[in-house]
């Protein structure tokens, strides 16, 4: 398709880095006073030349071709501040990260009922419980933008979780289970703040999955999530996955082929003993994961899907007047 001028904030790092595979001009805002590099094009960044940062205060004078808003704040507040008036009518997505709060069921989304958004779900749990009311809604599976030629190695008779401030979210990330766990078995966290709770502390994205591969296997603890990135990035590489059978999980991992999945933690320890007791059928595993991973959330499916929404969206602005009413 045409190469498109796309305006859309820096929220999670890991999924800009893989959505920016698409190959348009990526405009990342920046509010004054923020570092440089503040949006990841650092030194270490991964991310391609045509990802560019720009201060927030020159965004009007873009020639834009769509908006893609991922945060109540960014649909509801950064748009109206930012944009111009004639911005705001270009065709906009609502890049739905999470599961609903704070109500599973019960949440309506921000975007519920705009008819000038599409809103976009990684899983189809979370296009299922979010209330979405008419909006047009559409999913898009995960994938990741990791280094290829990294491979798991599990030299590690130690399992590993990777989550961000692991604590301060409490039961809903699994602190709890994490807690437990570690207490009888080798088992360790990554992660912001994950020193302060005896882990080996934050790496940086572009060092992270070389550290990840040497462990045994990856845990993730998560009760209440969308299919966390970590998890994907793990079957890449080809390391086998034990995690709480919750959310769209267990439509992913099948147990005893690509690691282990239950909601009984008893279950979750045996499986993790028996990784740590097993290396080579811990390897199978992994190899399985890993043709899981490049079927289900290859870059190229990814970047695909993307580019047909992206058309899909682009397509129905033409079909639209200046007065906003649709032409039949």
């Amino acid at each position: 398709m045409q190469r498109l001028n796309i305006l859309i904030w820096h929220i999670h790092g890991a999924y800009l880095t893989a959505i920016t595979q698409a190959e348009h001009n990526w405009y990342l805002p920046v509010k004054p006073g923020a570092p440089e590099g503040y949006c990841g094009r650092g030194q270490d960044s991964s991310m391609p030349d045509y990802v560019r940062e720009i201060p927030a205060g020159d965004v009007q004078n873009l020639d834009l071709d769509l908006i893609i808003c991922q945060t109540p704040r960014n649909y509801q507040t950064d748009r109206f501040e930012i944009l111009s008036p004639e911005q705001r009518k270009l065709p906009t997505i609502y890049l739905e990260h999470n599961t609903p709060e704070p109500h599973p069921t019960d949440s309506r989304h921000p975007a519920a009922d705009d008819p000038a958004v599409t809103l976009v779900h990684v899983t189809n749990y979370n296009r299922l419980m979010w209330d979405n009311g008419q909006t047009p809604t559409r999913v898009i599976k995960h994938s990741v933008a990791i280094d290829p030629t990294i491979q798991y190695t599990g030299q590690r008779r130690e399992g590993i979780v990777v989550v961000n401030e692991l604590q301060r979210r409490g039961r809903m990330a699994g602190f709890d289970l994490f807690e437990q766990l570690r207490q009888q078995l080798p088992l360790t966290v990554a992660g912001m703040k994950s020193a302060e709770i005896g882990g080996i502390g934050e790496i940086h994205y572009t060092r992270l999955h070389h550290t990840v591969a040497q462990y045994r296997f990856l845990f993730s603890p998560m009760r209440y999530s969308s299919l966390p990135l970590a998890v994907i990035e793990a079957m890449t590489i080809g390391m086998p996955i034990v995690a709480v059978a919750t959310t769209e999980l267990p439509t992913v991992i099948q147990n005893g082929v690509h690691g282990f999945v239950s909601a009984d933690p008893a279950e979750l320890l045996a499986g993790m003993q028996f990784l740590l007791d097993n290396p080579t059928e811990a390897r199978s595993m992994g190899d399985k994961a890993r043709e899981l991973a490049a079927r289900e959330f290859g870059l190229p499916r990814f970047v695909d899907d993307w580019n047909a929404v992206f058309a899909e969206v682009i397509s129905q602005a033409s079909n639209v007047n200046p007065a906003n009413e649709v032409v039949y």
